[in-house]
């Protein structure tokens, strides 16, 4: 008989505030999660359950606008790094077909230095909820704390400096990023998604609990496996940049969101996807070199753009 896989679910309280031994399973059962899946689900973590609550109430209310109203948010610089992006503009790697979702971007707020102010443009507030600026802020510093401090456990297992991440993390270009998945309706194309099979660009993704079903990862034996957790649980899966640093060791996770049985019903996400600084140099961490280094060093910044063309967000990359 098949064993029935499941995500790994973990307490990450019990690594903030645990013992030794608590910190050393916690860090070992992420690194074999990670490793093993590429998703595990936090049943406790320090983001504030009424946080999240408010900023789906807000989200909501931005994404019932009209399309006038949402587009003259949309962001020109960086590719869209900031503010809105309209249904359909985004598409999976090598997808011929966009997914079905729109989107707002929220970056970092205030830098520690101001050497890297030329990679972060200024974020863009709907001035019709005024209650948005704060909530977001509020939300992106607690998802920005939560991932330091998975990563600093993951740091562990992967015999790393005790600042390795952390020194990446300082002024870490990371995006916080609400989406709205509308009903299914005639503007989706035949063969469309909600959000293909695709890979994460950065180190991890933090993503609170989505209002309905849908995530699948694609498990070590190639079949597809539902993500299921509430809104007061966190989903954190592994990207292309922590891929590169662990040569592989922990893969990028492909995943997806697929169309509801009931194609009038809307879904709602918050994925926070955890960046370095611009002059972060992705190469491999040493106990993950076994045979030899499967990726050539690159610096975090180049890799983004790259990324960023593939799937549609910068068009014309110079």
């Amino acid at each position: 008989m098949d064993t029935i896989r499941k995500v790994p679910e973990l307490s990450l309280m019990s690594f903030v505030n645990g013992t030794n031994n608590d910190k050393a399973r916690f860090a070992n059962n992420l690194f074999s999660g990670l490793k093993d899946y590429g998703f595990i689900v936090l049943v406790d973590h320090p983001v504030d359950h009424k946080l999240t609550s408010r900023a789906y109430d807000l989200i909501h209310e931005f994404f019932q606008f009209s399309e006038e109203t949402k587009k003259s948010y949309v962001c020109k610089e960086g590719g869209g790094q900031r503010g809105y992006t309209a249904f359909g503009v985004e598409h999976a790697k090598d997808s011929q077909y966009p997914d079905l979702k729109e989107f707002w971007h929220v970056g970092r707020d205030k830098l520690a230095s101001e050497k890297f102010r030329k990679y972060f443009p200024d974020n863009i507030w709907p001035s019709e909820i005024p209650e948005f600026k704060d909530t977001f802020l509020k939300l992106y510093n607690g998802l920005d704390t939560t991932a330091t401090v998975i990563l600093d456990a993951l740091g562990m297992a992967l015999d790393v400096p005790q600042t390795f991440f952390r020194d990446m993390l300082q002024d870490g270009n990371s995006i916080l990023r609400p989406i709205h998945y509308p009903p299914l309706d005639a503007r989706a194309p035949k063969n469309a998604v909600r959000s293909a099979a695709h890979e994460d660009i950065n180190l991890i993704t933090v993503m609170v609990g989505a209002t309905t079903s849908g995530l699948e990862l694609l498990d070590r034996d190639g079949k597809w496996l539902p993500v299921r957790t509430n809104d007061k649980q966190l989903v954190v899966d592994s990207g292309d940049m922590l891929s590169r640093l662990t040569n592989n060791v922990i893969p990028a996770t492909t995943h997806r969101v697929v169309n509801p049985d009931d194609a009038s019903k809307n879904r709602y996400s918050m994925p926070f996807f955890c960046h370095p600084n611009p002059d972060t140099i992705l190469k491999c961490i040493p106990s993950c070199r076994g045979e030899g280094e499967k990726y050539p060093a690159i610096n975090s910044h180049e890799w983004l753009m790259i990324r960023l063309k593939e799937i549609g967000l910068i068009k014309d990359q110079k």
